[in-house]
């Protein structure tokens, strides 16, 4: 059976396959499609590399003014799909701001810039949706071929552009209260934990939680409705993001107004509690609990974020049972 996107992002197998660094996801897509037919009237959301520099950020933005793309909000790429939770608040943020066009642009040996439409759903795009791409090593190439590919082919009626690109826009993936604790209720409320549909990692998951979780918790299957979970009498999900460990953090609304160049994370070798600096821009996991009905996200008391799927549960659980007294 193929997987929506949307299954793919928020399984564990399919988050490290979304890292800037192979953007997987991208792929999935059909990038032998034609551009969006009102791309040129329409609003646009731009998700770049983080790689690319201030002065190529602003050049992209010049070459979409000159050709009539009114890209309206600016993000980096590895945001978009860190997570469910952060996915559907782009989704929402999207149709709230009724943008139709998503340019997404990658930096690898090549610069490649890849076109199509926002499909109006959580998981912002579908498996196999016709996108519009072009690669080349010189970034300012690949912007004109699509500055020529979008005059031949399209008629345009957007006018007032921005001259320069909108960087600073706050999204926030956590609908109800922010906690930096554990729930005290999960001594007595069930844990949802989503399988990945990897038999051989929900192997691992089904162990972890046997040996480390003492509460009340139930393996659910790969992409249930949160809302389904709900009707299985299920109050608490558990939560992934993964992405780099600075974008972890902003996304979950930790204090970034100090630079830094590594990250300190709390983990756990031997039951023993020890800190791991890792760099800011390598890929993370961060575990965290969320009640159902009332979208409270709780954190834990430390950045406990890891470099592998396993070790962050194995974190936020360690943590959890030490805060909460847990035998």
């Amino acid at each position: 059976m193929r997987l929506s996107l949307i299954a793919l992002f928020v399984s564990f197998t399919s988050l490290a396959q979304s890292s800037p660094e192979s953007a997987g996801w991208i792929d999935r897509l059909n990038l032998a499609g034609a551009l969006p037919e009102k791309l040129l009237s329409t609003r646009t959301a731009a998700f770049y590399d983080y790689r690319l520099s201030a002065q190529e950020i602003e050049a992209l933005q010049q070459y979409f003014q000159r050709t009539g793309i009114d890209a309206v909000a600016y993000f980096e790429l590895d945001m978009l799909m860190a997570g469910k939770d952060v996915t559907n608040a782009f989704s929402a943020y999207l149709t709230r701001r009724e943008i139709q066009n998503l340019v997404f642009v990658e930096k690898e040996k090549n610069y490649r810039i890849t076109i199509t439409l926002f499909n109006g759903k959580e998981n912002v795009v579908d498996a196999q949706q016709n996108a519009w791409s072009i690669s080349n090593p010189v970034f300012t190439e690949a912007l004109k071929t699509l500055y020529r590919t979008a005059a031949n082919q399209l008629k345009r009626t957007n006018l007032l552009i921005n001259e320069l690109p909108e960087t600073d826009i706050t999204i926030n993936p956590i609908l109800g209260k922010r906690n930096e604790f554990f729930a005290i209720d999960l001594k007595v409320d069930p844990l949802a934990v989503p399988r990945t549909g990897d038999e051989n990692i929900d192997k691992k998951l089904e162990r972890i939680f046997q040996e480390h979780y003492p509460l009340k918790y139930k393996l659910t299957d790969p992409g249930v409705p949160e809302k389904e979970l709900r009707k299985q009498g299920l109050l608490y999900v558990m939560c992934v993001v993964h992405t780099r460990s600075v974008v972890a953090k902003r996304v979950l609304g930790y204090d970034m107004t100090k630079a830094e160049s590594a990250q300190v994370s709390v983990t756990y070798s031997e039951g023993q509690s020890q800190l791991k600096n890792i760099p800011s821009n390598t890929d993370v996991y961060k575990v965290y609990f969320k009640h159902i009905d009332s979208g409270n996200v709780f954190l834990g008391t430390k950045w406990d974020a890891d470099l592998t799927l396993e070790q962050a549960i194995i974190n936020q659980l360690r943590g959890l049972k030490v805060e909460l007294r847990l035998n």
